[in-house]
């Protein structure tokens, strides 16, 4: 049997989501704890891959069990995941999907988000980003506007990395407005480089500083090097925000969350 897990967790203690010698992981540490409850050892597969302090918000992974886990089971799993990995990780729902479902290969969509205030708050800057000055939201819109559709995004991709193409198509690209001093930028695509969203933001803050203009987006993908783009934002403030399936999930499984 196949089962979906959603967890959340807060990046800051973590090398990122995939297991890496030597570095602490958020998959490690749920596999740990999948394996040691279920009694047998349990590879845990992530919809992908995040860098090292990015969060999610989201972050659906499918585990294989040789017994039917019923719904009963399927909550005090989740309640007992949540109690050896808290307080950074929480699992949320686990739901049994079909046996060939994949957390990576079956996603269509991913969403992140930036999150940036523009005074200081010592209430939100664990995470979210502070600027140091007023940025233009407006001018940061019309750039990300030009972000929309399929292109090459090797400027905004960390270098050397094993992908077999730098083409992405993306959906949705906006800042938002949470209050007068809180912002976030979210964007969606069917798939991300390394390190693309956080390159993508610090390239749009250099336009709200107005180190850059109009026009500046296009022209940075035009060039298809990295060094064109705007410096890699921290990762404190980068949510993986939601993961899209071609079937449903988490929405039709309300009795599943804790």
């Amino acid at each position: 049997m196949r089962y979906f897990l959603d967890i959340s967790f807060r990046g800051a203690r973590y090398h990122g989501w995939q297991i890496q010698p030597g570095d602490i992981t958020v998959q490690e540490e749920v596999q740990k704890a999948l394996s040691l409850l279920l009694g047998k050892e349990t590879a845990v597969t992530g919809a992908g891959r995040t860098d090292a302090g990015v969060n999610a918000l989201h972050m659906p992974a499918h585990f294989d069990s040789d017994v039917e886990l019923d719904a009963d089971r399927r909550r005090n799993l989740c309640r007992s995941l949540c109690a050896i990995c808290r307080p950074d990780i929480t699992v949320n729902a686990c739901v049994p999907v079909s046996p060939d479902a994949h957390a990576r290969f079956d996603a269509v969509l991913r969403t992140y988000r930036y999150f940036v205030n523009t005074r200081p708050d010592p209430f939100v800057y664990p995470l979210s980003w502070m600027s140091a000055g007023s940025l233009d939201f407006e001018a940061m819109n019309r750039e990300a506007r030009e972000l929309l559709g399929t292109h090459d995004f090797t400027s905004f991709s960390k270098l050397h990395t094993d992908v077999r193409t730098n083409i992405c198509t993306v959906s949705r690209a906006e800042w938002h407005r949470i209050d007068g001093d809180r912002w976030y930028f979210e964007i969606s695509a069917d798939r991300f480089l390394r390190n693309m969203v956080r390159a993508v933001v610090g390239t749009l803050i250099d336009v709200g500083k107005g180190k850059a203009g109009e026009g500046h987006i296009r022209t940075v993908m035009s060039k298809m090097d990295r060094c064109g783009a705007g410096t890699s934002m921290p990762a404190h403030a980068l949510f993986l925000w939601d993961v899209e399936y071609p079937y449903p999930l988490w929405t039709n499984n309300q009795t599943e969350l804790l």
